[in-house]
């Protein structure tokens, strides 16, 4: 019955809406009685008050009620979706409901999800209005689960199964279960290209995410299928032809099909490729405040190319980058085509519209609690009362981050209000504790046991000044030493620093043939800036050095000892050319890095030594893809003497092998040896690296490891001993870097390609440490 009718005390009269209107209406127009309402009686309600009934009921006191305005009274309370049942009646004047509540999600609990958070979950069930706290509707579980499928099937799992549980409980509450087998995501079976002339199938589908399963999909997951991934390959299917001339290329249909079993999907894509074109007339147009040859210059199209998008949009770029550098930072430059069908060209005209050139009114610097304002405003390339420039915000910004005394940085242009010529350059900056106190525990396979502490200030009371005092102790070495470096001891940005220390030395715990030496000494050098990414640093330094011999000592260096001592004052110039180019000094991604060193030192006084060193490193970066970074690395170094010295001083001597070399060696042991096959080192050293980075599969978000695929090349000669580049140790193997809380972990794992009589190969490597 869609109403349910009866008389109770004094003309009482309930109407209950349950199934329908139809029948509502028939009962209510054979027997409700109008009248005129002077009070309103709820009842039933148990969380929901009574004003929040009173807002929804399209009537009031002093109303006339009939059949008409009781439909009303139930349609509306209804829509609010708060009640599963409505009884409307009266008492006399006294309009009566009885409402009872539906009953509310107190939880929702999810079980088995693993490819999707059950916070993401929760989320897209709040999307769709089923959430804790909410009323429950047994209407929405249908939406629910059809949300909960579309979440899965974006992600290729088109073989999940999703049951949900409702549990009722006490004071008219329920608990919701999704209980959810998650199953294998479905994996590309093959991709078709139908309708390809020009090019092949295969290159087209090199620029796809998605791909058949091969080695790498492994940890890359570029063979699961994925709606998302698909429309990205479209666009790069489309600007994979527009680049190449083919601008009415049109994607006609792309069929997915899917296996009976949901584990494997097959896409066919249909095209249309229509006609190559070509560049015709390359114009520019608007105001041109620069000159014609510096425009042209930045365009990277010219007349007779064939036509791509990508040079388009490069060319607008760069035009509006050149304004911008110019002060003109609302720039707006457009590529209006004209498309001659009959000649299969596409004539550009570049319409410049470069505004109003815009200069800094100020830079704004907030956020830095600690570091003061000069030691920010110094990397400021960008100046007050200067033309605003993109080119100098974003150098700036660098430099800034380069400091490391900041989490964050960021800049932003904010236009002066009623000042269209003006601007504010907003900078604010994160900083985070730049000094420590630390001590550190450790093991390295080259160095035993490391023992450190340090307290070490690199933003000395917020000046920019670093300052540090630090203590290290291994099987090899002792070092205490103190240091400190005023980043602008001039205006212009030329550095000072001064170092002492004292330093005992043991190697034969690294492979090394057996000598003992005491150093103590100190050195002060100048960094002067050449360039934004170009430093020059000289120095001069002294030395006193004690050497020590044992009954195990190879007699090369008591030849040494016989023939030049064995305690030395030396006197040294250090000089040295460092580029850095690199986007990041801890894990780069393109770039490169140079450092061009050398030092000599200088006949005074009496038992010097007169001898010299110089060397060379480099690093190039180069990215192969979103997540692939190629890297070339070089270090060579050569020492030789000079005067009245005529060996080449053993406690100078470069090594090689080990993990921070040439891997899968034993650490120190390449080049020259004794007979017992303790390594002497030599005076030139040759290292070459090739690695390929890659992030962690499965946790991409693990931003602090790194792992690598590597071939590693190198070896040490003695001063007398012939260079021959067949005497190259090369390894191969892979390697993971990890910037744990603890400290640095290195670890590698390498093959001896061509280990030789005499060699020491080593298969595992790694160095580590802890700070507590």
């Amino acid at each position: 019955m869609g109403g349910i009718f009866g008389l109770y005390y004094k003309k009482r009269i309930v109407i209950a809406a349950v199934v329908g209107l139809t029948l509502i209406n028939k009962v209510l127009a054979a027997e409700f009685q109008p009248f005129v309402v002077k009070d309103i009686r709820i009842e039933g309600l148990q969380r929901i008050s009574a004003g929040t009934v009173f807002n929804y009921l399209p009537i009031k006191i002093g109303d006339t009620v009939d059949s008409q305005r009781v439909r009303d009274i139930i349609h509306e309370l209804f829509k609010t979706r708060f009640f599963k049942d409505i009884q409307v009646g009266h008492d006399g004047n006294i309009l009566t409901i009885i409402a009872v509540e539906r009953p509310t999600i107190t939880s929702i609990k999810f079980i088995g999800n693993k490819e999707i958070k059950g916070d993401q979950l929760a989320k897209a069930l709040k999307q769709v209005g089923f959430t804790e706290g909410r009323v429950f509707d047994r209407s929405l579980l249908e939406k629910v689960e059809l949300e909960l499928q579309r979440q899965y099937f974006s992600r290729g799992k088109y073989g999940v199964k999703i049951n949900t549980t409702v549990t009722p409980l006490t004071r008219n509450r329920v608990a919701i279960t999704v209980d959810v087998k998650e199953g294998a995501i479905a994996k590309i079976g093959r991709i078709n290209i139908v309708g390809n002339h020009a090019f092949k199938e295969k290159d087209i589908l090199s620029v796809f995410q998605l791909h058949t399963p091969n080695l790498l999909s492994f940890f890359t997951h570029a063979d699961q299928y994925s709606r998302q991934k698909l429309a990205a390959d479209l666009e790069s299917l489309r600007s994979y032809y527009l680049d190449r001339g083919y601008i009415n290329l049109s994607i006609d249909s792309t069929q997915v099909s899917i296996t009976p079993d949901k584990k494997r999907v097959f896409i066919t894509i249909n095209i249309t490729e229509g006609d190559r074109y070509w560049i015709g007339e390359v114009k520019l147009a608007g105001d041109l405040i620069l000159p014609l040859e510096k425009l042209f210059s930045a365009l990277t199209v010219n007349s007779g190319d064939i036509f791509s998008r990508k040079a388009v949009s490069e060319s607008t770029a760069h035009i509006t980058d050149l304004l911008g550098n110019k002060g003109y930072a609302f720039a707006n430059v457009n590529a209006m085509p004209e498309i001659s069908e009959s000649e299969k060209k596409v004539n550009l005209t570049f319409f410049i519209d470069p505004g109003k050139r815009a200069y800094v009114r100020r830079v704004n610097i907030s956020g830095n609690t600690k570091t003061r304002d000069e030691v920010i405003r110094r990397e400021m390339r960008q100046q007050e009362g200067g033309w605003v420039s993109t080119e100098l915000i974003n150098r700036s910004k660098l430099r800034i981050q380069r400091l490391g005394y900041f989490k964050d940085v960021n800049i932003e242009t904010q236009p002066v209000p009623g000042s269209p010529d003006q601007v504010d350059v907003n900078l604010s900056v994160v900083e985070h504790p730049s000094g420590s106190i630390s001590a550190g525990l450790g093991f390295s396979q080259a160095q035993g046991f490391i023992f450190n502490t340090s307290i070490s200030q690199q933003n000395f009371l917020g000046s920019g000044k670093h300052v540090n005092l630090s203590f290290n102790n291994s099987q090899i070495y002792t070092i205490y030493s103190l240091g400190y470096t005023d980043p602008y001891f001039t205006i212009d940005g030329v550095s000072r620093g001064f170092n002492f220390y004292y330093r005992k030395t043991n190697p034969v715990f690294g492979n090394i043939a057996s000598y003992t030496t005491n150093v103590y000494g100190g050195d002060m050098t100048f960094g002067i800036p050449i360039t934004e990414t170009d430093m020059l640093n000289l120095g001069v330094g002294y030395q006193n050095i004690q050497v020590g011999l044992s009954d195990i000592s190879p007699v090369e260096f008591e030849n040494f000892v016989n023939s030049e001592g064995n305690r030395f004052n030396i006197f040294n110039v250090n000089f040295g050319w460092a580029h850095d180019g690199r986007d990041s000094a801890l894990f780069p991604t393109r770039g490169s890095y140079q450092n061009v060193f050398g030092k000599i030192t200088a006949p005074i006084g009496g038992r010097s030594l007169e001898f010299y060193e110089v060397g060379y490193q480099q690093s190039w970066y180069h990215p192969l893809s979103k997540s692939l970074i190629f890297m070339l690395h070089g270090d060579m170094a050569y020492g030789g003497v000079y005067g009245s010295t005529s060996v080449f001083p053993f406690f100078e001597n470069f090594y090689a092998g080990g993990i921070n070399s040439v891997r899968g060696f034993r650490p120190n042991t390449l080049g020259p040896k004794t007979a017992e096959g303790a390594a002497l080192g030599g005076n030139l050293k040759i290292i070459g690296n090739a690695e390929v980075f890659f992030p962690v599969p499965f946790v991409e978000k693990f931003k602090s490891v790194r792992l690598s695929t590597f071939i590693d090349a190198g070896n040490v000669y003695g001063e007398y001993q012939s260079i021959n580049l067949g005497d190259l140790r090369y390894s191969a193997g892979v390697s993971a870097i990890w910037l744990s809380p603890f400290g640095t972990l290195r670890f590698s794992m390498a093959k001896a390609l061509n280990v030789q009589p005499g060699d020491q190969p080593q298969i595992f490597q790694f160095s580590m440490g802890t700070q507590f």
